[in-house]
Formats: structure tokens, sequence, C-alpha cells
């Protein structure tokens, strides 16, 4: 089974991480600078750092589609810069995933094959896909659905030690982001985690630093650029999160339920 999955941060290295594990090829796609915040848990870091691996999964940044072949054989994910593109010569998908969480409708032209399966808002079955996920957490976290569509983005983060809001980090200007504190620091309420454009990014609490854009990135003022986990424990920023593996659990439920549906 060749799956391909247009989106390589924290959700969608959730589901290649699973999918490779049950031993099918996987191939993720990104843009030039992912906006990844859980780099530790994130196979689109690889284009940065020219390979990430998430626990014992090795993801490798290839620059030309031709060497896609060789790192399967090696049982390596590659991730290819090509944010249009979703199938290749050198492999031709039977499973699109998109993991790129835009919440915005994303145009597919629906077929036998590819099988596409959309996660999250902006995706709706038999429109511009062939199953949906349920990203919301709640109830129906990870559901596979056959009909209709995900619930609308609520805005509102997952509570982690009574903590939802005030968890996530966000850009206090548009600007350039550049912190030298490392992700699993531990760090006290009101300590300096970055700056942008010389404001200051501040910590909301004591925590454990899970996640921040890469230095370097321009973003724009408001927008989430990291997240800071109540727990202090910094293992668990090397592991895979219950929600991306419930995420993935009902992208292969949807898999294996279509290839009965298609026989």
């Amino acid at each position: 089974m060749n799956i391909l999955i247009r989106g390589g941060g924290d959700l969608g290295s959730g589901v290649a991480f699973r999918l490779h594990r049950v031993g099918w090829n996987v191939v993720i796609t990104e843009i030039e600078k992912p906006l990844v915040l859980r780099r530790t848990v994130s196979f689109a870091n690889a284009i940065y750092e020219k390979e990430s691996i998430v626990e014992g999964t090795i993801s490798r940044y290839v620059s030309d589609s031709k060497v896609i072949p060789e790192l399967i054989k090696k049982h390596e994910i590659p991730v290819l810069i090509s944010p249009e593109r979703y199938s290749f010569p050198e492999y031709n998908p039977d499973i699109v995933v998109d993991a790129r969480l835009l919440k915005i409708f994303v145009e597919y032209l629906l077929s036998t094959k590819p099988m596409v399966i959309g996660l999250g808002p902006g995706f709706k079955v038999g429109k511009n896909c062939h199953a949906v996920i349920e990203t919301n957490r709640g109830h129906y976290l990870g559901r596979a659905l056959w009909e209709g569509a995900a619930i609308s983005d609520t805005g509102i983060p997952g509570t982690v030690s009574q903590k939802s809001h005030e968890r996530v980090l966000r850009a206090p200007a548009s600007g350039t982001i550049q912190s030298n504190v490392v992700l699993g620091t531990l760090v006290k309420k009101g300590d300096l985690i970055g700056r942008i454009n010389n404001e200051p990014i501040l910590a909301p609490f004591d925590g454990c630093l899970r996640g921040l854009m890469h230095d370097g990135i321009y973003v724009e003022e408001g927008i989430k650029i990291g997240d800071l986990d109540p727990r202090l424990d910094n293992k668990l920023i090397y592991f895979i999160s219950e929600k991306s593996l419930a995420i993935a659990g009902g992208v292969l439920e949807a898999i294996l339920t279509y290839q009965n549906m298609i026989k």
C-alpha cells in the first residue's frame, strides 16, 4: 500500500507513524518552511534538520522524488517539498491523507483511486474526500465519517492539567521568530522564551516548552507559534500525543473499510 500524507506536523506524523508501523509505504509532502510547533514528534522537521526520528522511525528530507524508492527500501519516510503535487512518477499513491489542517475547503477530484482522506474541518464526504476523520477533542475524536463533515473548528485548545487557552503561545507582534530556548526546557512563569521584533515571548506559567516554531520563520501577530505543557515532564515531548494516535487509528480504519468497499 502506498500512502502519501500532505503535511508532516504532529497530527500528520502520528498518522505516518502508525501506517508505517503496519508495513505500508509512506511519503510526506510539505511546504518549503513548515510551520511545525511540536518539532520533536514531527517528521516535517526533516526539512530543517535533514532527518527526523520520531519514536524510532526515521524520516529524511529529499530534494528529488527519484530518491523515494531508495528510502522506502530502507524503511524510512521520505519528506519532499511539494505543496501542490501528491503523485510522482516514482510513487503513485493508493491513499492520499490531507493532514495540513487548513480548515478550508480543499479541492479534490474524486475517483476510485487514490482514496482521499481528510483530517478535520474543510472536508465533506463525497465532495472533496472519501472519508473524514474527526480531529476535535471529545467523544468523536478519531472517528471515521462516511457522510457529512467534521465538526467546525472551535478554536478551543485541549485542556491539560486545567490549562487550556493559556497553554498556547501566540506571536506578540508580526515578524521573525528568534529564540535560544530548546524544546523540553522547564521554564518559570515570566521567563523569556524568545522575541519577535524585540517583543518578548514570555512563559504564561511554570511549564515545559513542548512546541515552538523554528527560528527565522515570519509570522503574523496573534497566530499560534508554540505551546507550554504544565505537567513539567520533558520526556513527554518525544512521544506522539494520544490525539494524534486516535486520529491515526481512524485513518487506518477508513483505509481498510474502503478497501473492502471497492472489492
